[in-house]
């Protein structure tokens, strides 16, 4: 691949640029680890330093940004396409591209979740869940789990941890945290002033924990009999990440809300959606007007997102990720390190603590780009495209096994 023209004249220039107007502490903290690379061009399932020659296969995938790889064809075919003749359009107005895709994600579960709300991304998305779930029941106070993430905006960060909000003032009432996987402790705090449960079926900021059988049948028969709604946050997990359009489907319950966003974009347009029951979606009925998005569902990305579906949507692609996750799961065996794995929702977890950055670090030399687990550093989030081929998937396989062996 052909570099494309950059802004500044070199790496050093980029990165002065960077610390001094972006984030200074996150250029001082990838000098500190050699993680210098500067995204040049990019295609499929590679990225290539700006002013190196070095190939990266892109693991991390910006939390599932590029599930089809950069620059998909077809996607970016749709949204030229759609540049001829479409722009954002007008959330005051019906409009016909959002209600295609609303409709298109109803069918993707069942039917169960017909009501659509979109924004423009995972934070704002969960934020209309916890909204419409404390309207539909008239109760405040949200459950999630702790080392979870849901997003930096308000409500979001407020059903998140400590260290990402305790700096901004203390959190609003109504949010208490437990640990995932244990519904002991989720029964304790789930009761009658308690609008919803709010849960990633994989935590990725946790490590990807797998949660035990009939964990979320449990979480769901909990909230079931106390009246409280369940908010699935599917932002990384969903559109086929694990196998399934979605990753509650392995366990087959009926969430209330399900979030996602992320690759619904195909890492070309933002957009992320909030689904929802009748019940709670009726809410609209008589206050049409109470939630704004001017970027929300904009109509340039309906037409990408459209595409996103047809994608995986057809008829071979879900067994294809699987076929992937078997190759994947068969290549690392031996790694001194747990394989825990969904489809291709994987974590390396290793013995030392920092196990999952210095594992970063020797990946990024071998042409790997993956990061560790924020809230369990000992664990190296896998998050490969979709759309591997065969050949590209021994390669990662290869390089792994060469740098963490």
């Amino acid at each position: 691949m052909t570099a494309p023209t950059q802004p500044y004249d070199d790496r050093d220039a980029t990165f002065l640029a960077f610390g001094h107007h972006v984030n200074a502490g996150k250029v001082a903290m990838y000098r500190q680890l050699g993680l210098d690379a500067v995204m040049g061009a990019r295609s499929g399932s590679t990225f290539d330093d700006a002013w190196a020659d070095q190939s990266f296969i892109n693991c991390h995938c910006n939390g599932g940004v590029f599930n089809l790889g950069h620059r998909h064809p077809r996607i970016v075919a749709a949204l030229r396409g759609a540049l001829d003749s479409l722009d954002i359009g007008n959330h005051h107005l019906v409009s016909g591209w959002r209600a295609q895709l609303a409709e298109r994600l109803a069918v993707t579960t069942g039917g169960h979740l017909p009501g659509v709300v979109f924004g423009v991304g995972g934070g704002e998305a969960i934020d209309l869940a916890i909204k419409v779930a404390r309207a539909g029941t008239s109760r405040q106070t949200v459950v999630s789990a702790r080392g979870g993430y849901h997003g930096h905006t308000g409500l979001a960060m407020a059903a998140g941890d400590p260290e990402f909000r305790d700096p901004f003032g203390p959190n609003p009432p109504g949010f208490l945290q437990v640990p995932f996987d244990d519904l002991e402790a989720l029964e304790a705090a789930v009761d009658d002033t308690c609008a919803a449960v709010l849960l990633e079926p994989i935590p990725a900021t946790l490590g990807m924990p797998i949660a035990g059988p009939g964990y979320l049948d449990g979480v769901q028969a909990i909230c079931r009999e106390r009246g409280a709604m369940l908010i699935i946050d599917e932002v990384q997990t969903g559109l086929g990440r694990t196998g399934k359009m979605w990753a509650y489907q392995h366990q087959g319950i009926e969430p209330d809300v399900v979030v996602t966003g992320k690759g619904l974009s195909g890492g070309l347009y933002p957009i992320a959606a909030t689904l929802m029951t009748r019940e709670l979606h009726s809410f609209f009925d008589t206050n049409p007007h109470i939630h704004i998005s001017t970027f929300g569902g904009a109509e340039l990305g309906c037409a990408v997102a459209l595409e996103v579906l047809d994608i995986v949507e057809e008829p071979d692609f879900l067994s294809r990720v699987e076929g992937l996750a078997m190759r994947l799961r068969d290549g690392l065996a031996g790694l001194p390190c747990e394989l825990r794995q969904r489809g291709l929702m994987m974590g390396l977890a290793f013995a030392h603590e920092s196990g999952g950055m210095m594992a970063a670090a020797a990946l990024y030399k071998a042409g790997v780009f993956a990061v560790w687990a924020n809230n369990d550093p000992k664990v190296l989030q896998l998050l490969p495209p979709l759309v591997l081929s065969d050949a590209e998937a021994d390669e990662l396989i290869e390089r792994l096994k060469a740098a963490l062996q």
